[in-house]
This record gives structure tokens, C-alpha cells and sequence, in this order.
């Protein structure tokens, strides 16, 4: 005898997602610039390592030890009125394969009259099959300064990981005084590799990093950014390091955007940390970077 009753099979949870927001608010106080106001909730969590002048130094972190589909992580900085502050990261930020949506971060940084702000993460690592969107939207008093990095990582070619399927995009909107001053999309996907081999992409290069700095003194740093950046030479096994660096002059301030392409993430800092150190004055590179 057949049985057609219908068996109730238990119904799984839905799989847990990443949801953090983290929010940091410096002044200037007693001479320097101190932390005012912070807010971190869920994954986002924001250290402050101990400095003895300024910029003021954050890492932000987050707990869940990468991102997948649907998961959401969210930063916003805001800098007052004659500030400093440098902001990285803890590790690398590694987007996994995603079974269903889209992971997403989203950045914002505000910047008072005098203020500065070097945003600075390590790599973000896009495994294959990823899906991952990124957006940056900065504000800029008329004369305030910021050095905006993001470097990423297609694949792990040192672990045999290459991202060949996936979905990236990466949004930047930068104004200053109100006024659009930087704006540009990357968007690259379903098929990665075949994208990046092109000519007008990266050639092939599997590693990649746009820095911008928006700063009077972006000019006279011109020529020192690409004699660092330097002609094409042979960087890796599969592909030749290549980048180039520009400036536009903007109101009174100046816009200084570099680019760089690699073969793989150690070529890419051969180049990227003195790069940074150039751009960054002072300040330098932020101590988890020299560890």
C-alpha cells in the first residue's frame, strides 16, 4: 500500500546576515583633535589607537570576518571645524561567494571648514562569485582637505584564488563647497576576468587601487606621484604593473587622482605604500599598515 500522505519536513531558518553601522565624530579640542561622538552597533566596531598629537587614528573592524549576499555594513566619519583624522581598517575585507543578493557597503565623510581626513582601508578581497556594491559620498567644506584610498583585490593568486564570476560595483560621489568635484563608477561582471582582460579595463590586472586627493598642495605633488608610479615593468608572472596619475585645478583648492593596476596584491603595495606615505604628508601611513 503506498502512503501519499504528505510528509512535513521542518523549515529552515533563513540564513543569519551581517548587519553593522558605525558612526565616529571628532573635534578640535584643547589644541587637538579628539574623539566627540561614537556610535557602533551590530558587526561595525571603530578602535582608537592610542596617538600623541595629531591626526586622530580609528580602525574600523568588522566582527563577522567578512561579507556575503545580503549582507549590509555602513560608515559614517564626520570631522569638525580644524580636525585631523586618519581612518583604516583592521584586516583586509573579504566578500565571499554569495548564494543570493548582494553584499553592500556603504561610506560617508564629512569634513568641517580646515578639517582633513585620510581614508585609508587595506584591500578588499573579492572571491569568486561574489557579489558586492560600494558607495563613497564625501562633503568638503570649501577648504578642507581629504586623501581617499580603495584598493581592491580580484582573487588570491598566492592561494591559487582567482575571482573569474561575480558582480562588483564601486560609487563615488566627492563635493566640495556643495559643488560636484569627483564622480565615477566601476562596474565590472558576470564575467570578470574576461572584463578585466580588456585593454580599456585593466589588461588583465587583478589588483587595483584609485587614490584621490583633494588639497592646495595636490599639484606639487604631481610629478613626485608618478615617478613612484613609474613606467609599465614587468610585475608578476601574467601581467605588467601599470597606472598613471593627473591633477585639475578646483576653485582654490587642486584635485590630484592616481590610479594603479597590478598582478597581484604584493606587486600592488610595492608601489601603493609609498604612494600613500607621498599623498598623506606627514601623517604617513596608519600603524596597522606597517605591521
Amino acid at each position: 500500500m503506498i502512503d501519499d500522505t504528505v510528509t512535513s519536513w521542518p523549515v529552515l531558518p533563513a540564513a543569519q546576515r551581517v548587519a553593522g553601522l558605525g558612526r565616529l565624530f571628532c573635534g578640535k579640542s584643547g589644541g587637538r583633535t579628539r574623539l566627540q561622538r561614537l556610535y557602533q552597533d551590530g558587526s561595525a566596531k571603530i578602535r582608537l589607537p592610542a596617538v600623541e598629537g595629531d591626526p586622530l587614528e580609528a580602525v574600523l573592524i568588522n566582527t563577522a570576518g567578512g561579507l556575503t549576499g545580503g549582507d549590509r555594513l555602513g560608515w559614517t566619519i564626520e570631522v569638525g571645524a580644524g580636525a585631523s583624522a586618519s581612518i583604516t581598517t583592521q584586516a583586509c575585507e573579504k566578500v565571499y561567494r554569495a548564494a543570493a543578493d548582494r553584499a553592500e557597503t556603504s561610506v560617508g565623510l564629512r569634513v568641517a571648514p580646515g578639517g582633513r581626513i585620510a581614508w585609508l582601508p587595506q584591500e578588499t578581497i573579492v572571491f569568486d562569485r561574489a557579489a558586492f556594491a560600494r558607495t563613497l559620498d564625501v562633503e568638503l567644506a570649501d577648504d578642507a582637505e581629504a586623501l581617499v584610498l580603495e584598493a581592491t583585490l580580484f582573487g588570491r593568486l598566492a592561494m591559487g584564488e582567482r575571482t573569474v564570476q561575480g558582480g562588483f560595483h564601486d560609487r563615488w560621489r566627492v563635493r566640495q563647497g556643495g559643488a560636484l568635484i569627483h564622480a565615477e563608477d566601476f562596474r565590472v561582471g558576470p564575467d570578470i576576468a574576461a572584463t578585466l582582460k580588456r585593454p580599456a579595463a585593466t589588461g588583465g590586472a587583478l589588483a587595483i587601487a584609485t587614490l584621490l586627493l583633494v588639497s592646495p598642495r595636490a599639484e606639487s605633488l604631481l610629478e613626485p606621484a608618478r615617478a613612484i608610479i613609474g613606467d609599465p615593468a614587468i610585475g608578476g608572472p601574467f601581467i605588467s604593473d601599470g597606472g598613471g596619475a593627473s591633477f585639475w585645478s578646483i576653485g582654490r583648492s587642486g584635485k590630484l587622482l592616481a590610479r594603479l593596476t597590478a598582478g597581484d596584491g604584493y606587486q600592488l603595495r610595492k608601489r601603493l605604500v609609498p604612494l600613500v606615505e607621498l599623498l598623506n604628508g606627514r601623517a604617513g601611513l596608519p600603524k596597522l599598515w606597517s605591521l
